[in-house]
């Protein structure tokens, strides 16, 4: 058949039309080939950065900001009087965030007070009754010493009866003492003995006495011996219970740690709270770090104090952080697991592990950029500092 086609008059032949026009079909050689050049560009690319660099650059997009929050919890059991904060509201450090009823913490003040003013007293008291004891003691000293003289006093004159006695019997055979004078003689010798056995137990009683004067003496002042009345001990430990109960008074309100931000208030107004319960949250925004997650091939010569270059999929590519290489955590992420890999079993496939670095950040660049912990980050190190 003629590729030329008549019109319906059959005047004059038509020409093929364009669409029916056939293209050449593409050569696979042709794409293969176009395809192995891309690759060889991308590759010469590659190549020539990491030339250019040395390959001193590591990167992960596995980051992740993070803080060291704090968890605000009470320090004393009571009722929630006040809640002065709200969630995501910024606080300064000192700010009071919640009041404890103080009712019973001022009870227990009244009575700690009350209670060292009577430790007070009562050690006043055994001081006062240390002064009389001593001074008892003194008294029982000088009984004694009269005691002793009239002991001696007695025996002189139990002597004095005594030989009395032995010159009127001397003198009785011979008719010149009468029989009334030595009567008066011998009961003057009786008297006398009788004088000096009063005088000696006259001793024995203030020797006993004085005795026990003197072990009040030594109880008493054991009590308040080598101590002033701001340092006894009974005084401290009334003090002691005081101080107690205030700190109980001053910790009713829980103020907030540092600066940072309200996160998680879980504490209502009339709630019954314990310590250690969790009210809130306070994340210091303005000291907030990242942890990149590096494979643990990519750290060979990461080392703390290199530079890192950082990005927030929060403000994109516009914004970038610099930071350093604060440090590495003391094992991997599956080393902290709850349930730790039993790499020991047998049925073991090796997994490279990633290993979490701590980055600190430019204060001045989370004041302008302010960051929020759980953000992703990508980050770059420069490891060509040593």
């Amino acid at each position: 058949m003629n590729d030329a086609v008549l019109d319906l008059a059959g005047s004059k032949p038509l020409a093929p039309p364009a669409a029916e026009a056939a293209r050449p079909p593409l050569n696979r050689k042709r794409v293969f080939t176009i395809f192995g050049a891309s690759l060889a560009v991308i590759a010469l690319g590659y190549g020539a950065y990491a030339f250019a660099t040395g390959g001193s650059h590591v990167s992960t997009d596995n980051a992740y900001v993070n803080a060291d929050v704090a968890q605000v919890t009470p320090l004393i059991a009571g009722s929630v009087a006040e809640v002065r904060v709200v969630d995501t509201q910024s606080v300064r450090k000192g700010d009071v965030l919640v009041v404890v009823d103080p009712a019973d913490a001022r009870i227990a003040v009244r009575q700690a007070e009350a209670e060292l003013a009577r430790a007070s007293r009562r050690v006043q008291q055994t001081m006062a009754t240390g002064q009389s004891l001593s001074s008892q003691v003194t008294t029982r000293g000088a009984e004694i010493a009269g005691s002793r003289a009239r002991i001696a006093t007695a025996r002189s004159e139990l002597e004095k009866a005594r030989i009395d006695l032995q010159r009127r019997e001397a003198l009785r055979d011979g008719g010149a003492v009468s029989g009334e004078e030595l009567t008066s003689a011998r009961n003057a010798f009786a008297a006398a003995q009788a004088g000096l056995a009063a005088a000696e137990a006259d001793l024995t009683a203030s020797t006993s006495t004085r005795a026990s004067a003197e072990g009040q003496f030594a109880a008493n002042d054991a009590l308040v011996k080598g101590t002033t009345l701001d340092t006894n001990p009974e005084i401290l430990a009334a003090r002691a219970q005081l101080d107690r109960a205030q700190l109980d008074l001053a910790r009713t309100v829980i103020r907030a740690p540092f600066d940072g931000v309200v996160s998680r208030r879980q504490v209502q107004v009339g709630q019954r709270v314990a310590p250690g319960a969790q009210l809130m949250t306070i994340v210091p925004i303005s000291q907030v770090y990242v942890e990149a997650n590096f494979k643990e091939v990519q750290l060979a010569r990461v080392r703390p104090g290199q530079p890192v270059e950082l990005v927030a999929d929060l403000y994109g590519d516009k914004v970038k952080y610099h930071g350093r290489v604060a440090g590495f955590s003391g094992g991997t992420g599956s080393a902290f697991a709850v349930i730790p890999a039993q790499n020991a079993t047998g049925n073991w496939i090796k997994v490279v592990q990633r290993l979490p670095v701590r980055v600190t950040l430019d204060p001045r660049e989370l004041a302008e950029h302010p960051l929020r912990i759980g953000l992703s980050m990508d980050a770059v190190v420069d490891t060509t500092e040593r």
